[in-house]
């Protein structure tokens, strides 16, 4: 009868999961197409990635007049830009101090010894503080966001704290580099506190944001023994990478990104990345966005969550239906009360 029901069940959810494919779902685990080992040895992951990025590029042609041809080379070459002193000294400073000087609504989430903070950048905080609206709409900050994530639409933002070492566990799953998903997208970091090489710095690997025949071949045999031959994150679509991989493919080195309070980094975090050890317990403060749409979409505009009114009140909402929702879909964010960023 068991066995009866989970035939049933899985009957009833292919539709869905085949819908699925034309989004940016990306379990191997909890969608029987896309772990497919017959589909994947056809090619299924690896016809998708390739359409994924071939689809962000038409859009990132398009969104290119929005940012300098420098800023444009440093992408395209490395897959992230990084900008140091993105604000005036005085400006910067305000911003600073009012931000982390506040207690807000946080949420956090242990992984391995590392908690993640992140208080939500909504309406009411955009409010009282006047200088984050006038970041985010700064031409070049603007003109990044939506080149990288290769939509014209509006990032979420948050104030997260990276607090290391801060329980007896494994060490953070994050210090591992992985790509996030198969298909571009865009992640930034706008640091508040300066991020020394050993204090678990935001790591990349140059030019592994190109989909190269390399990158294709290890994609492929990766999809052909996932779910059970790879690890749990892996199994989910956030492929891990070890070293000896990364040669393989022709892939330098990662570059350690230490840098200063004040200095702006956007990634495609389809490249492989991670957040660098810690050798001792650290604060990191940034700013943190995010932005992922469907990969398959052919326009960069027309995303209804974007528009005014709606922006900056996405990350309630989602956390509020997570909260509800908790028994069915989980909710990894805890509920911590009013702290402030910088907070041990």
């Amino acid at each position: 009868m068991a066995l009866m029901r989970t035939s049933l069940r899985s009957i009833t959810a292919s539709p869905w999961h085949l819908l699925q494919l034309a989004t940016g779902a990306k379990s191997f685990k909890d969608n029987p197409f896309i772990g497919s080992k017959r589909l994947n040895g056809y090619g299924l992951h690896v016809k998708r990635m390739a359409l994924a990025h071939r689809a962000a590029a038409y859009r990132r042609r398009k969104l290119a007049r929005g940012v300098s041809a420098e800023d444009r080379i440093q992408f395209d070459a490395l897959g992230y830009v990084a900008i140091p002193n993105f604000l005036g000294p005085a400006q910067f400073e305000i911003l600073r101090s009012t931000l982390l000087d506040r207690a807000y609504p946080a949420r956090e989430m242990l992984q391995g010894d590392t908690i993640t903070r992140r208080i939500a950048i909504d309406a009411k905080l955009m409010r009282e503080v006047p200088g984050l609206a006038k970041l985010f709409t700064t031409p070049r900050w603007h003109g990044l966001m939506q080149y990288v994530a290769s939509y014209a639409s509006e990032p979420l933002y948050y104030i997260q704290t990276i607090l290391s070492h801060r329980a007896e566990a494994p060490p953070d799953p994050q210090e591992l580099l992985h790509a996030d998903t198969f298909h571009p997208t865009m992640k930034a970091w706008f640091f508040l506190t300066d991020v020394a090489e050993d204090e678990g710095p935001f790591t990349y690997v140059p030019g592994s944001h190109r989909l190269t025949q390399q990158r294709l071949a290890w994609e492929k045999a990766r999809s052909m023994i996932a779910p059970e031959g790879v690890d749990h994150l892996s199994a989910r679509g956030s492929m891990r990478v070890d070293r000896d991989e990364l040669r393989a493919m022709g892939l330098p080195e990662p570059v350690k990104l230490a840098v200063k309070a004040n200095t702006l980094v956007v990634a495609d975090t389809c490249g492989f990345h991670a957040r660098g050890a810690s050798v001792r317990p650290t604060t990191r403060v940034e700013i943190w966005a995010y932005a992922r749409r469907n990969p398959f979409i052919p326009w960069t505009g027309l995303d209804p969550l974007s528009l005014p009114g709606i922006a900056f009140r996405r990350i309630s909402l989602m956390w509020l239906a997570r909260d509800r929702l908790a028994r069915w879909i989980g909710q990894p964010w805890t509920d911590v009360g009013v702290k402030r960023p910088s907070d041990g």
